[in-house]
């Protein structure tokens, strides 16, 4: 559809009965956040709030929250980007098959920004608390900005041609109220590791200047999408997003001034000086908790502006899948073909969202050191699971495992239950778990031993099946005092409540020092220790390669997507991976009988995030027969 606007992209999908009016008030605060929940799980359509609670501006939601809406949206550029994608990994395509791509150099030609000197997004200027107050959870510290385009350009080429190709692009969550921020005069900035813009802000400092921020909302659909895209260093995110918008993004360009996005809906414009930060949070995060109050960059805001007509777009981040499972679906579907290319030898990455993205990768690799040698033992996959931490936000992954696609040739890493059933079938534990300590992992993830500090673990596993995995728990099972109602998850794999760990996660976040204290004295391992002292004998457990220690075994095996957020959210594994009959051999770890993952809630993590029940009560009304939600949220 290649639009320019979110304007001419609701009404397109109004017609096409993809999209709801709504002209009933409805409350910013918590009350949108549930019904962009509700909409997501049933596939709803998106729905635009003509009439939100102390707003003057509508307020767009679930616009993605389809993959028949995200193809409808792109419906005239998705093939485009398929084709770039192909001549990337094969030039000779274009020989091959001339028709298909004899216009793929115009396309990329396409995707250069166009400056310009004005645009829509100038008509109005306004203060910063004119915006939408949206809220998405009871324990956020204030209303956030859940689809920001945050843009900024290296210092060192400010006000020359190359700033537009030199910039950078991301969606980084921007907190507009409460704390300490000034109101009308300061935003925070939360960006985490990895990001891009942090190439710019340390240019910034390095020169002692101010790091100067545009903040775009709304425009072409094209443009959020762009902003989660995991682009190689070099390759302007605008340049993405004009091949997918299908037209050039217009910037308006003002001297020495970061460019502004010409077709936004809204533009924050302001500075960050070297040193400024200030408290930032806590919000519901996209692992399913609450990412606490930690000091982050604030902007000091000099202008806002928005066009005529502007539409205020927002999804709500929490314990996937949420909307954004879909942006995750749709980078895999245009750059999954790259992988090999990129990683030679493995096949496809899965960045699992049930685990919350970087807790869990899955990924499919292969053994071609020694053809002529059949073995068990893995060696070009280690170099490949090397490779695959050394790149981007691959590299914040706390659990890794890789498997030979040899041994089961078509297994795609988005498998995830053959996955796991082909590796447990295969893995020594004695041999094959790796473990990387006293390093970086997600923002975010609160189960390491301090802020950005955790640890990892590769397994690696390949070669002819060593074990059936069991399917049935044998009656009677006896646990030792504390551990209770073992339930399978999947085959292989069962998980057993075990004693309560108090006092309960808080939101209120402690010192690294506190956590770190808490996390190595972990009284809590002398349960787990209770547990593979019982396995180490004949024990029925025995025969379960995985074994997980949950607060609520029925709700661990009641799905995958259970089994998954609580197993790799709520464990770090050099603090939480144990093993029955564990031993040390030249500073190599491995254990002859089970893995144990203790993957209860501790002091030290992040509580989950949980709906205020008044709120739910409210919205439960507006869905009721009659209600103004009653057509598209009746049976919810």
């Amino acid at each position: 559809m290649g639009f320019h606007s979110l304007q001419a992209c609701a009404a397109a999908l109004r017609r096409e009965r993809e999209l709801v009016e709504i002209a009933h008030p409805v409350d910013p605060h918590l009350e949108i956040a549930e019904i962009q929940r509700r909409l997501f799980r049933v596939g709803g359509p998106a729905v635009l709030f003509t009439n939100p609670q102390g707003s003057a501006f509508p307020i767009l939601i679930n616009l993605y929250g389809t993959q028949r809406r995200i193809e409808r949206i792109f419906a005239d550029s998705l093939d485009r980007v398929k084709r770039l994608v192909e001549l990337k990994i094969d030039p000779t395509q274009a020989l091959a098959r001339p028709w298909r791509y004899w216009r793929s150099p115009i396309d990329a030609l396409s995707m250069l920004p166009r400056r310009v000197r004005s645009g829509p997004v100038l008509a109005r200027e306004i203060p910063l608390s004119r915006l939408p107050q949206v809220t998405s959870w009871p324990g956020d510290g204030g209303p956030f900005i859940t689809l920001p385009a945050v843009y900024t350009e290296d210092p060192r080429h400010a006000g020359t041609r190359r700033a537009l190709v030199k910039s950078n692009l991301g969606m980084y969550r921007v907190q507009i109220a409460g704390n300490d921020y000034e109101t009308d005069r300061e935003v925070g900035l939360h960006y985490q590791l990895h990001r891009g813009i942090g190439l710019h802000h340390a240019a910034a400092l390095e020169r002692k200047e101010p790091l100067r921020v545009a903040i775009f909302v709304g425009g072409s659909p094209a443009l959020a999408v762009s902003a989660v895209m995991p682009l190689p260093e070099g390759l302007s995110e605008l340049t993405f997003a004009g091949v997918l918008a299908g037209h050039r993004l217009p910037m308006i360009t003002r001297g020495h001034s970061p460019a502004i996005y010409a077709d936004a809906d809204f533009v924050i414009e302001g500075t960050i000086s070297p040193g400024a930060t200030k408290p930032e949070g806590p919000f519901g995060d996209h692992l399913g908790y609450y990412a606490r109050r930690h000091d982050f960059p604030v902007m000091r805001v000099e202008h806002v502006w928005h066009r005529d007509g502007a539409i205020w777009p927002m999804t709500v981040v929490g314990r996937p899948p949420q909307e954004d499972t879909l942006f995750g679906w749709l980078v895999h579907e245009l750059t999954g073909p790259v992988i090999p290319t990129v990683l030679p030898g493995v096949s496809s990455v899965h960045a699992v969202d049930a685990s919350g993205v970087h807790p869990l990768l899955l990924a499919v690799g292969s053994e071609r050191y020694l053809p002529w040698k059949r073995s068990g033992r893995p060696a070009e996959l280690l170099t490949q699971a090397s490779a695959i931490l050394g790149q981007g936000q691959l590299s914040l992954a706390k659990y890794l495992f890789i498997v030979n696609g040899g041994d089961a040739p078509g297994l795609d890493a988005h498998d995830v239950a053959p996955f796991l059933a082909l590796l447990l079938e295969r893995v020594d534990w004695r041999r094959d778990c790796h473990f990387h300590t006293e390093t970086t992992i997600d923002t975010l993830d609160y189960s390491g031993s301090g802020f950005n500090a955790g640890s990892k673990l590769v397994v690696a596993a390949r070669g002819p099946a060593v074990r059936t995995l069991p399917r049935e728990l044998s009656a009677g099972t006896s646990l030792p005092d504390g551990f209770r109602n073992p339930r399978v998850c999947l085959p292989g794999i069962v998980a057993v409540e075990g004693p309560r760990i108090e006092p309960r996660p808080r939101l209120d976040a402690p010192s690294d020092e506190s956590i770190w204290a808490t996390a190595t004295a972990a009284p809590w391992s002398a349960d787990i220790e209770r547990l593979t002292t019982a396995m180490s004998s004949d024990h029925p457990l025995r025969a379960w390669p995985l074994v997980v220690v949950v607060d609520d075994s029925d709700f661990a095996a009641a799905s995958l997507e259970n089994f998954l957020w609580l197993t790799f959210t709520r464990s770090n594994p050099a603090a939480d991976v144990h093993g029955v009959d564990a031993a040390m051999h030249q500073k190599h770890w491995g254990c002859r009988g089970p893995l144990v993952i203790d993957a209860r809630l501790k002091p030290h993590h992040a509580p989950p995030v949980e709906e205020d029940p008044a709120v739910s009560a409210r919205v439960d009304d507006l869905c009721r027969h009659g209600g103004p939600l009653a057509e598209i949220l009746g049976r919810a």
